[in-house]
């Protein structure tokens, strides 16, 4: 398995997009912040995206992280995946790596491939000198439960100790902490017509609404023509010896 960054093999962008476009919801692609600051990640910040290749260049896992300054206190964190993507890029003086994505081909997953992927970001933090891998971690099995609060969600734990959620889980057993709840992590916009054909629903009046794979629910306000979510996350940290 190779690790493979976007400097060093940048023709797998686009094949790595293709082989993983379908494992989050559609609604995803469309972040209000996010969007205005991802498509210089690969361009500005190569050394820290990167992919995870088998045989015959097979794509096993799609990164993305960025550098940025934190001072280690629960306060000074970003404000969420929106606020770390903006900081990475407007602010001097990058200390940690923050994880933004990490991706894997559907008939890959359960597999221990994203543990790779997080061990393989964690390395590329360390060889850059950067003393943390902080991440605003999206928990798969919030969408089961979309109306609990993240902040109770978050510490859920099985009957046996570990934590509920599968993805959190792998963090943890990698070492990571959770540090924070964040429920206004990323913002999406959009009409109502767009959110319609986002989540394959019909919103026929205003109101908060469930949708399916979101992790909170869809304000839809039809006067305004406009439907607006917050998605929440939890921010996990790993400490990250020389």
């Amino acid at each position: 398995m190779e690790v493979a960054t976007a400097r060093e093999r940048p023709e797998l962008l686009e094949p790595a997009w293709e082989r993983t476009r379908d494992t989050l919801p559609e609604y995803n692609n469309h972040g209000d912040v996010l969007n205005e600051y991802w498509p210089r990640l690969t361009g500005e910040r190569p050394d820290f995206q990167f992919h995870l290749v088998g045989e015959g260049d097979e794509i096993l896992a799609r990164a993305r992280s960025i550098p940025l300054r934190w001072d280690g206190t629960v306060d000074d964190l970003p404000a969420g995946i929106d606020g770390a993507i903006a900081r990475g890029f407007d602010e001097p003086g990058a200390n940690v790596l923050c994880a933004l994505l990490i991706q894997v081909p559907r008939d890959r997953q359960s597999k221990g491939t994203s543990a790779v992927a997080l061990e393989a970001m964690s390395e590329i933090a360390r060889n850059h000198g950067l003393g943390s891998l902080i991440a605003p971690v999206r928990p798969s099995w919030k969408e089961r439960y979309p109306l609990v609060p993240i902040e109770r969600y978050a510490g859920w734990r099985r009957p046996d100790g570990p934590l509920f959620d599968p993805w959190m889980r792998v963090h943890e057993r990698l070492g990571a902490s959770v540090v924070k709840s964040e429920p206004q992590s990323l913002r999406i916009t959009g009409t109502v017509g767009e959110w319609e054909g986002w989540t394959g629903m019909a919103f026929p009046e205003t109101g908060d609404y469930w949708f399916p794979g979101g992790l909170a629910t869809v304000r839809i306000d039809r006067a305004e023509d406009t439907g607006a979510y917050w998605e929440p996350n939890v921010w996990m940290l790993h400490r990250l010896l020389p």
